[in-house]
């Protein structure tokens, strides 16, 4: 067997679509994903406004401050390097938030939440292009609507600084190494470079880029293995050595992506592993978090978590097709009448999806705020979903079959996008039919653990006090009593209001409507809901007296 790299979009006999389809159905294919494409551009530009402060948007944006100030000091500046925790994640995103609020005609935390759309809007194009390469145009334009669709994705990439722009450099790295298994052992400069540049940014987002070395590890074992078989050790350790050699020049720039987005990892050779034993244990004194109707500690949540809230919290057709075409994929990826380059990039896009699930669920580590560290699991999914759906088509043998298969598909799409609408902008909260949505995951489930829903309280007790005509007292500002974080009402309602942890003497208690919030018997003067749910709330608490905000006295988390 002599492994040849391949240049055709997919093998005949993988039964994807787009091998046999004519120019104009593939041309439409491309036409349509970039027509969605610039429809979620245009949705973001709409909407990226409507977005609150979360709990760590401060912090990451003072981090990007500092490594600013780390780059533009020549390197004297080394507040960075020990910033709270966040020296021990890379800070690509906050260092060009930072760098781009200088120049765009935004507020600061609007350009972050710009930028986060951007950065989704990339994830969007590297899924299809992805999916193009592995399956052709109608897996790459299916798998490019699956992501698209999926609140769980797009709510993230306008809010988290952390796991949305990795979930994007995973899929860039993916894309790198499904080009550079199915060109094996021959990769293109191009593929060299992108390889480099996603592995770069994976690991200089957070240590969990590892996972991608893991996949890659696979694949190509598998295809050292399948060479062994039929032309003997010496050739493909030969084979195997090429290809290393070849993308050494990957591993260089790697260095070089990590050094600027991550600088405190290259100042000493060792913070790597540092880092890796920090974010081995639970880093943080450990506190309890609802899960299926019960208070558990972090440290103690059952295997079960990630696995059940993926098939609660993601949209019905994206559970069926990705879960299905991993299936799928993994025979299909055993197929001895398939290539052997065509086989390995079938594993590799399955160990991508399913390693991080699998061995989460074997190691039981500390696990909250619903599945947002997974978040990077989503984009290969979407690509084997995408896959799954182009067989499917495939199978449709008549224009009947393949018009109620259609139906079926495009009702898939549009059902969790009418809920995105519906929860906007607290997409991420979503939970699915199987749940029983939002309003019945509330009393079981964290929905707004970001606490984003305190912006648009806060802008309702700025129109309310004014609809009440109430002046604030002459001798001091409104004392706003929060359950949850501090910042978003404090930039909301500005110096005429002071935000307090105690109830005691406060004006009005401002609290989301998760577990750990009390919930006052005062008059309520806004609130917060979203399809039967309610996120926030804010109480007339004058002339009362209250204990404490919290239902758990000294709760840990806050």
């Amino acid at each position: 067997m002599t492994l040849q790299p391949s240049r055709e979009p997919t093998a005949p006999s993988l039964l994807l679509w787009s091998a046999r389809a004519p120019a104009d159905a593939a041309r439409r294919c491309d036409q349509a994903a970039l027509v969605l494409i610039a429809v979620a551009a245009a949705v973001a530009l709409f909407t990226f406004r409507d977005y609150g402060l979360g709990w760590d948007d401060y912090a990451h944006a003072e981090y990007g401050d500092l490594l600013v100030a780390y780059f533009t000091s020549g390197f004297t500046d080394k507040r960075a390097l020990s910033f709270v925790n966040l020296y021990m994640y890379g800070g690509g995103f906050d260092l060009l938030a930072a760098l781009a609020a200088k120049v765009l005609p935004f507020t600061l935390f609007e350009t972050r939440r710009l930028l986060g759309a951007a950065v989704g809007l990339i994830g969007l194009f590297v899924v299809w292009r992805t999916g193009r390469r592995v399956g052709g145009p109608l897996a790459g334009v299916l798998a490019l609507a699956l992501l698209a669709c999926c609140p769980l994705y797009v709510g993230h990439q306008f809010i988290n600084a952390k796991d949305g722009p990795f979930a994007v450099a995973m899929a860039i790295l993916l894309l790198g190494l499904v080009r550079g298994v199915d060109e094996y052992p021959r990769p293109a400069p191009a593929t060299v470079a992108l390889t480099g540049v996603g592995f770069g940014l994976a690991i200089g987002s957070r240590v969990l880029g590892g996972f991608g070395v893991i996949a890659a590890l696979g694949a190509l074992a598998y295809l050292f293995v399948m060479a062994i078989r039929c032309d003997g050790w010496r050739a493909a350790a030969g084979t195997l050595g090429r290809f290393a050699l070849a993308m050494l020049p990957a591993l260089v720039l790697a260095l070089a992506v990590v050094a600027l987005v991550w600088p405190w990892v290259v100042t000493d050779p060792l913070n790597l592993f540092r880092a890796l034993d920090y974010f081995s244990r639970f880093f943080e004194q450990p506190w309890n978090e609802l899960y299926g109707g019960q208070r558990i500690p972090v440290t103690e949540m059952p295997r079960s978590y990630v696995p059940t809230l993926l098939v609660l919290k993601l949209p019905e057709l994206f559970i069926a097709l990705g879960f299905g075409g991993a299936a799928g994929a993994l025979i299909a990826a055993f197929r001895r009448e398939l290539r052997p380059n065509r086989r390995a990039v079938l594993l590799l896009v399955v160990l991508m999806a399913l390693t991080p699930l699998v061995i989460t669920v074997l190691l039981r580590p500390a696990m909250y705020n619903g599945i947002r560290h997974f978040v990077f699991v989503l984009p290969p999914l979407a690509v084997l979903g995408g896959i799954a759906g182009a067989w499917l088509f495939e199978r449709a043998r008549s224009r009947v079959a393949a018009a109620a298969l259609a139906a079926v598909v495009l009702a898939g799409l549009i059902s969790p996008v009418i809920e995105m609408v519906r929860l906007h902008p607290y997409e991420y909260t979503h939970f699915n039919r199987i749940a029983g949505g939002v309003r019945a995951a509330r009393e079981r489930y964290m929905l707004d653990y970001w606490g984003l829903s305190f912006k648009q309280a806060a802008q309702g007790l700025k129109a309310k006090l004014a609809e009440l005509g109430l002046q604030k007292p002459p001798d001091r500002p409104w004392k706003l009593a929060t359950c949850g974080p501090h910042r978003s009402p404090e930039v909301e309602l500005g110096g005429d209001f002071e935000t307090t942890w105690n109830p005691k003497g406060a004006d009005f208690a401002l609290m989301l409507g998760e577990f750990y919030c009390v919930k006052f018997d005062a008059p309520v003067l806004v609130e917060v809901a979203r399809a039967g749910a309610v996120y926030a709330r804010i109480y007339d608490i004058r002339g009362r007296s209250y204990e404490t905000l919290l239902t758990l006295p000294g709760l840990p988390s806050l």
